[in-house]
């Protein structure tokens, strides 16, 4: 059985349609999958097992790259095309089955939307795959026998950046001697454009207690980097979704993004936002590229009280 499955340019939508690759390989543990997908997503598919090919959607001028993946998948007769993206390409394939997801609901979440799209009883959870490799390039980095906090401080646009100070004192306050986690050391997660808009908060942690993964490991090792985690605090981005997938406690920070389409998907996640809510910061005519940290109503005590309300459920059900 041969699939293509046509997914997200971005990380984060790319973690959440995971769980639907994840449900047809266990329904098709056969088939012979093949991933279209952005140039940043595609490393998440690169360690699934029926995954015999990922092509990788380079943007290009006059949808140049969409004509270039009709050239990959043309002279391929499909059993199943599943697209994400709304594509024409969908429709010029030889395909017996097309899973087409035709529009998007900002107020249900994206994993229930792809539940939907096969009419899954139970949404899709997100699932990453790693390796031997990936896991033992994360052991080097982060040590048995502490605890660590992953942080993401950073996120692709600056309105829904936490300030960097508001970071700062939240982890003073976590690792402190009577803090929730006592001198636990903490990982900052981030891209390879990230690294300055990190700096602030890299250069605030003692360093013997840091451990700096900002734009140094592959997308695979962040996710086996965040299962070494004992939890994760960060800007709803990518990684959130990627700590949600690798199954830690996460903690989401909101403000002119929405939660209820794009909260870090999981039993042991949580969405702290703030005062203001998403259609009320971010009105019709907002331009995320011109605006400063909307996030600034979000307190440090709001996120902490969330942290500790959600590391207390984790420990009550371990015990």
């Amino acid at each position: 059985m041969k699939i293509l499955f046509i997914t997200s340019t971005r990380i984060g939508d790319g973690v959440l349609s995971t769980g639907l690759v994840d449900y047809l390989c266990r329904l098709h543990p056969k088939a012979r999958i093949t991933i279209a997908a952005g140039e940043h997503a595609a490393p998440l598919f690169e360690a699934i097992p029926n995954v015999e090919r990922v092509i990788v959607m380079v943007k290009q001028r006059r949808a140049g790259h969409w004509l270039g993946l009709w050239r990959e998948t043309a002279f391929t007769r499909w059993d199943m095309v599943v697209d994400l993206r709304r594509s024409a390409i969908s429709w010029l394939l030889l395909a017996k089955r097309r899973f087409i997801l035709k529009r998007t609901d900002e107020q249900v979440h994206r994993v229930r939307q792809l539940g939907d799209l096969f009419n899954l009883p139970e949404p899709p959870a997100p699932h990453v795959w790693t390796t031997d490799h990936h896991h033992d390039e994360a052991r080097k980095r982060l040590p048995d026998g502490q605890q660590i906090i992953g942080i993401g401080p950073v996120t692709n646009w600056r309105a829904k950046t936490w300030r960097p100070g508001h970071f700062i004192e939240l982890i003073e306050r976590l690792t402190a001697s009577n803090g929730l986690f006592p001198n636990a050391r903490i990982a900052v997660f981030g891209g390879p454009d990230e690294r300055d808009d990190a700096r602030p908060v890299l250069n605030a942690i003692p360093e013997d207690r840091l451990i700096d993964l900002v734009g140094s490991i592959s997308l695979l090792t962040a996710a086996a980097c965040l299962k070494r985690c004992d939890i994760y605090i960060g800007n709803d981005s990518a990684v959130m979704h990627l700590a949600a997938a690798a199954g830690i406690p996460t903690v989401g920070l909101f403000g002119p993004s929405n939660e209820r389409h794009y909260a870090p998907w999981g039993f042991d996640s949580r969405v702290v936002r703030t005062k203001e809510d998403f259609d009320s910061i971010f009105p019709a005519d907002f331009d995320h590229r011109a605006s400063d940290s909307l996030m600034d109503s979000l307190t440090v005590d709001a996120v902490e009280t969330a942290v500790n309300d959600l590391w207390q459920n984790v420990r009550m059900r371990a015990a």
